[in-house]
């Protein structure tokens, strides 16, 4: 690739050239201060900061964080950039105000191995207090002012104790309040919105139950909100005099929204019934008000609820407020919000749109924009096309796709340059979301597509369960159907079909490589998890037990067949094969890199064509890539060369001159 590298360093200038580099997210009011990441001109990571609050007034969707001279000056809590010197990857995985606002806890990741150390300093000071917790997951919590609950792991990196910390002690001395010794299941640990309760939750990937840790009663031991019941997987928050859960269960596959009274956990109320057509995916509670994330039709869409006064029975939710959107594909997710307020804070793009921030009044159904990212570059939203179009698979099923092109430059006669994204694992919806590095392809004619196949979670639960186990090959034949049907609709040729797709999604590239070469001109496989019959059969690594029930247990015979059968690994084949470059992260602990290298000497071995295969390995990375804002860009930088020069484009030509 050094004949790319003139190319490569324009297209990272042109990535970089998009963002504002001295910024500050949209503040968030929570106690006496307003909270705020802030990005400096050059530094690689942020400083998180805050300034007082003036008024006493409750929250408001107008509420303004002043910032002239007369305002409270801004405090930094913590900069990262500081923390990050003498080291080649930093990652803050959690950073948690006490509820006095005086200490913060964050925990800190120097390699990419996704295990942490927490520190707690003094708000004002940056004073440390107590000992660092060393070993942990970034799952932390406070409970009180004066401890903290935290999660480890055991030798295959799965989180399996969680332990209450006493500030001041040794670690040593901490209390294990959980011990999960079933290897198929991890736990988690999240607060309520109230910060009365905190709920810890063991699952595997299709169970899970919980528990909870009393907080104003200075508890040290858990009870037991929901039991351990195969094939219920349920989640859970609280308001008043109420546990607000959803629960999932074979019956009732999209999930319900039940209550049940802290006094009496087995007695439920049904406050949204299960919908086949509609996916309840997550929800926000409030005083008075909760908000219910969803998907109908593989879209998301958010409803408000007025919740009756505490003390006053609760029934079916009524007379919702649904949030209306304009894009015809895009993805809202639920944001920090004040639990006291009637304001419920969402994030909104689409693959034209940059991120957006709104801040919604849950009781008038007005909505103000608090934060818009400014995209530099000539960047103008007018210029570009959002679509959704469906596939037919294989077997009928129609597979949603999400389309972005510059509609001045696409001719859409076949002869259009175009890259495909695919996941389709874990029920995680890839969403069409904004990302300013894509625009580098688009500006030079590219149609940039993803494809929302089985196997995630866009279209509900079956979606997903359709997508798995014995039944994980329809991801792959509704990947080549999307390219199929975008080959026969003239939206591009072979010649000029290209295919990315990163961890699970690198499985994938592997499977149609091996499936349909013939498709594709040049493919690019990140972190992919391709030596799937070795990984799940060797249960002293991590994450293969508790992926059993995803990919299948190979000592079984029937899943030991199936897996081999689209094992990328164990399917390359004696033929031609397009352009590939494979990358991995040398500390990743979800796919070892020895996996895709052991991938790349077999495609090495038996390809039969002499098109580039390029292994790229980084030594400072971790599944996710290199950690810093800036070394982020370099790695799109340095795919969208290989495309590039895979299909012929390499003239370097600012895309913003287009």
């Amino acid at each position: 690739m050094s004949d790319t590298k003139q190319l490569e360093d324009e297209i990272f200038a042109e990535i970089r050239g998009r963002i504002k580099e001295d910024d500050i997210d949209a503040p968030l009011r929570k106690g006496q201060y307003y909270y705020y990441k802030r990005t400096l001109t050059g530094k690689e990571y942020a400083q998180r900061c805050r300034r007082l609050v003036l008024t006493d007034g409750p929250v408001t969707v107008h509420d303004e964080m002043p910032t002239g001279p007369d305002a409270p000056a801004e405090h930094i809590i913590l900069d990262e950039n500081l923390k990050a010197e003498g080291h080649d990857y930093y990652s803050i995985g959690a950073f948690k105000v006490s509820p006095s606002g005086k200490l913060v806890a964050y925990a800190e990741d120097t390699k990419g191995d996704e295990i942490y150390t927490v520190f707690v300093i003094d708000a004002e000071s940056g004073q440390y207090v107590g000992q660092p917790l060393k070993a942990i997951t970034c799952d932390i919590e406070w409970a009180g002012d004066d401890n903290l609950v935290y999660i480890t792991m055991d030798n295959i990196l799965r989180p399996d104790k969680v332990w209450l910390h006493k500030l001041g002690s040794d670690q040593s001395d901490d209390t294990c309040l959980y011990h999960e010794k079933d290897d198929t299941f991890s736990l988690g640990l999240h607060a309520s919105e109230s910060k009365k309760y905190l709920f810890v939750g063991s699952g595997s990937k299709n169970t899970s139950f919980i528990f909870y840790l009393d907080i104003p009663s200075q508890s040290k031991e858990l009870a037991v909100l929901t039991p351990r019941v195969d094939g219920i997987d349920t989640t859970a928050s609280h308001r008043g005099d109420h546990f607000y859960i959803t629960r999932r269960s074979e019956e009732f596959y999209n999930s319900e929204l039940v209550a049940c009274p802290l006094n009496n956990v087995a007695e439920t109320t049904v406050l949204l019934p299960h919908r086949e057509s509609v996916k309840i995916q997550d929800v926000q509670l409030f005083e008075n008000h909760i908000a219910v994330y969803e998907r109908e039709n593989g879209l998301p869409k958010t409803t408000v609820y007025r919740l009756p006064a505490t003390g006053e029975a609760v029934g079916q939710l009524q007379g919702g407020r649904a949030i209306d959107f304009i894009d015809p594909a895009y993805a809202v997710e639920p944001e920090p919000s004040q639990f006291h307020s009637n304001v419920v804070r969402f994030y909104y793009s689409s693959m034209r749109t940059p991120p957006s921030i709104f801040d919604y009044d849950m009781d008038t159904g007005v909505s103000v924009l608090k934060k818009i990212d400014t995209v530099l570059g000539g960047f103008d939203v007018s210029n570009y096309v959002t679509e959704r179009k469906w596939a037919a698979a294989s077997d009928g099923t129609q597979i949603p796709m999400s389309l972005l092109y510059r509609k001045d430059m696409v001719k859409l006669d076949g002869s259009d340059p175009m890259l495909l994204y695919g996941y389709g694992s874990y029920e995680i919806c890839i969403d069409p979301t904004f990302r300013g590095s894509r625009f580098s392809l688009v500006d030079r004619g590219f149609i940039y597509v993803i494809a929302h196949i089985r196997g995630g979670g866009e279209m509900g639960r079956n979606w997903y369960e359709d997508g798995k186990l014995l039944k994980k090959k329809n991801t792959f034949t509704d990947f080549i159907a999307c390219a199929e049907h975008l080959i026969e609709n003239k939206y591009c040729t072979k010649e000029k079909f290209c295919i990315n797709g990163r961890s699970a999604g690198g499985l994938l590239m592997g499977a149609v490589l091996n499936m349909r070469p013939d498709l594709f001109k040049a493919a690019v496989a990140g972190v992919p998890f391709v030596d799937v019959l070795t990984t799940m059969l060797d249960p002293t690594i991590p994450l293969t037990t508790a992926e059993w029930e995803e990919w299948g247990d190979p000592r079984k015979e029937e899943y030991y067949y199936y897996m081999k059968s689209y094992s990328p690994v164990d399917n390359v084949k004696a033929q031609d094969y397009p352009h590939i470059l494979v990358t991995a992260g040398l500390n990743d602990p979800r796919v070892m890199y020895s996996e895709p290298a052991k991938f790349v000497a077999k495609l090495r071995e038996l390809k039969t064509d002499d098109n580039l295969l390029l292994f790229k390995c980084e030594l400072g990375a971790g599944h996710f890539s290199k950690s810093g804002r800036f070394e982020k860009l370099r790695e799109d930088a340095f795919t969208y060369a290989f495309i590039l020069k895979a299909l012929g484009m390499m003239t370097p030509t600012t895309a913003s001159s287009l």
